[in-house]
């Protein structure tokens, strides 16, 4: 029999103290870390067909009842009437206090299913079985629940830590080229801001069937820097907000677009953006970067908006404090910094470089 390599173990230092769990074949270790007897389990339909029977008959199994619950993929469930949904199947589904939820898919499943747990009777346990690895590397990490409104993205949420984080490299197997690349972005971004050695990693060949030994130490490398930023700052009153490096444009493009630019995408041309801010105020010149990432990254075409579209969603972007527009720069590589003002035309000039340098 082959060892498995042992599994990454990442204590993310909040209240209550979690350990995200980064391995190959860690799934089956689920029941050793699911205390509650009375279970809801949320994916989407698609992830449902690959891995509920597996985790909900390692959960049986152990003792537990589950009830399932599906949501159809993409981010429009990320909606009132979904988690609306939630909510009262969990009611017919009997759940008390002493249950929990179990989230089973990538980011939008963990955001929809976290923020019912977070809101059901004021709270239940909750566990994340993230199976993207955006899910992985950003949205698993630091108790960010949410769900959309159309005046933008995750504008009505809580913080609700999970108890525990299990993230099993092999499902990143099934997961498309396309969507390893959106993960790929965040993995980028992480680099760029605390630990550059990721970025030697990007190259034509890095895609989902990298050795499972590489796919876990960068995924466990990536949500170490997470998990020191967030138990430094769980609700994002400082150092926290350096992970939305890119993700104010990113986030205006999402809403702009309805979603139909995914996140990994829009964050990839908020990374350019940024890199553009800062090399026209003198910062660190990171754009042969981040034009290096949009290379590999492969995103569409970026939409055909014009800045007066995506202005109202910057001015509304979750940083902002005063009234004033916040965004997250690099002094250099490892070195964010926030600044508040950048003005408007700053803004628009950038935007009309971005749509120069990377075409349509």
């Amino acid at each position: 029999m082959v060892e498995q390599p042992t599994p990454h173990l990442i204590r993310v230092r909040v209240m209550p103290e979690y350990t995200v769990t980064v391995g190959a074949g860690v799934l089956a270790s689920v029941p050793q870390s699911v205390g509650e007897r009375h279970l809801a389990l949320v994916s989407d339909q698609t992830v449902a067909d690959l891995y509920e029977a597996q985790v909900a008959g390692a959960l049986r199994g152990a003792g537990a009842e589950v009830a399932s619950f599906h949501v159809p993929p993409g981010e429009d469930s990320k909606s009132h009437e979904r988690w609306l949904g939630l909510l009262r199947g969990f009611v017919r589904a009997g759940l008390d206090r002493d249950a929990a939820v179990v989230a089973l898919g990538g980011g939008v499943v963990g955001d929809l299913a976290g923020f019912a747990a977070a809101s059901y009777l004021r709270g239940l346990a909750w566990y994340l079985l993230p199976t993207s690895l955006l899910a992985m590397v950003d949205a698993s990490v630091g108790g960010k629940t949410a769900i959309d409104l159309p005046e933008g993205k995750n504008l009505v949420g809580a913080f609700w830590q999970p108890r525990a984080v299990i993230s099993d490299v092999r499902t990143l197997r099934s997961l498309p080229s396309r969507a390893f690349r959106q993960g790929g972005v965040e993995l980028f971004k992480t680099g760029m801001l605390a630990d550059p050695a990721l970025l030697d990693r990007f190259d034509a060949g890095f895609g989902p069937d990298a050795p499972e030994e590489e796919l876990a130490e960068m995924i466990a490398r990536s949500v170490a820097v997470k998990a020191r930023v967030v138990s430094a700052d769980e609700r994002e009153a400082g150092v926290r907000a350096h992970l939305n490096l890119g993700h104010s444009l990113a986030h205006a493009l999402e809403a702009v677009t309805a979603h139909t630019l995914p996140h990994g995408e829009a964050v990839a041309y908020g990374l350019h953006y940024a890199a553009i801010i800062g090399r026209r105020r003198g910062l660190a010149d990171v754009s042969d970067r981040t034009a290096a990432l949009l290379a590999w990254a492969r995103p569409a075409p970026l939409p055909r908006v014009t800045f007066d579209d995506l202005a109202p969603y910057l001015a509304r972007d979750k940083k902002n404090r005063g009234g004033r527009q916040r965004f997250v720069l690099l002094e250099a590589l490892a070195r964010p910094v926030i600044v508040d003002d950048v003005d408007r035309r700053e803004q628009e000039r950038a935007w009309e470089l971005l749509e120069e340098e990377v075409g349509r």
